[in-house]
């Protein structure tokens, strides 16, 4: 299972939000390059950085940090926020970007997810966010009438590979992954799965390896030193 350190730009800087709200931002460090190369040197297998501006937005923002961090590490780099037009995710993913992230297009846009999937195979990847099970979109400032469940089985179905669950409630909380929906998304037998939200503990990280997730991204945790990335990566080994 891989260790995803999370880098999330508001303003081009490396902050972190409570529970996806916006007012409720703290800044971590007005480098994520410096951020990006520190999680490289500590052994992180890939990073996943997000536009928050863009996905309030709708469109990519951050781009000149996106590009700086892609050209300053050697590991592969995972973007999403305000990726809902197909111009921009070909765009981003030219820059070297090793995989796109979906989450409103997702809903809303089925077709287009079917297009990019048969152009980009698994570079696509598809964010479910949710909040007491239904999905969140537009930066996770709106619910939409779709159950998490029912979102994944439909992208299984158009050839997405895998998704990525956060638990809107559990992110930037320090509290604990929700184990019970994983283990509810394991059971469907779709797409692979990453886990995020909430993960604060090697314990939590190794209850995820038990549930066969793929992966599972830490934000707040790396942040506020809850977590030694060093330590969860040897732990895991």
């Amino acid at each position: 299972m891989e260790v995803i350190p999370a880098i999330d730009l508001k303003d081009g800087h490396c902050v972190r939000l409570y529970q996806g709200d916006f007012a409720q931002a703290t800044v971590y460090s007005e480098d994520p390059v410096g951020v990006a190369r520190r999680w490289e040197a500590l052994g992180a297998p890939r990073l996943h950085v997000v536009d928050l501006d863009g996905a309030r937005n709708g469109r990519p923002t951050n781009t000149d940090a996106v590009i700086a961090i892609v050209q300053a590490v050697g590991i592969p780099v995972q973007l999403g926020g305000g990726l809902r037009r197909e111009e921009d995710i070909s765009a981003v993913l030219s820059l070297g970007v090793d995989r796109v992230i979906l989450g409103t297009a997702a809903v809303e846009q089925s077709e287009l997810v079917a297009r990019l999937v048969a152009c980009f195979a698994d570079r696509i990847v598809v964010g479910v966010d949710a909040r007491d099970g239904l999905v969140a979109t537009a930066g996770w400032t709106s619910l939409a009438p779709v159950l998490a469940t029912d979102l994944v089985a439909r992208m299984g179905n158009l050839g997405v590979r895998r998704v990525i669950y956060t638990d809107i409630s559990r992110d930037g909380t320090l509290t604990e992954p929700n184990f019970a929906a994983l283990a509810e998304l394991q059971r469907l037998n779709g797409p692979a799965v990453i886990a995020s939200g909430g993960i604060t503990s090697i314990e939590h990280l190794q209850r995820l390896v038990r549930l066969r997730v793929e992966g599972a991204i830490v934000g707040k945790a790396l942040y506020s030193g809850a977590l030694d990335l060093a330590a969860a990566l040897a732990a895991l080994r």
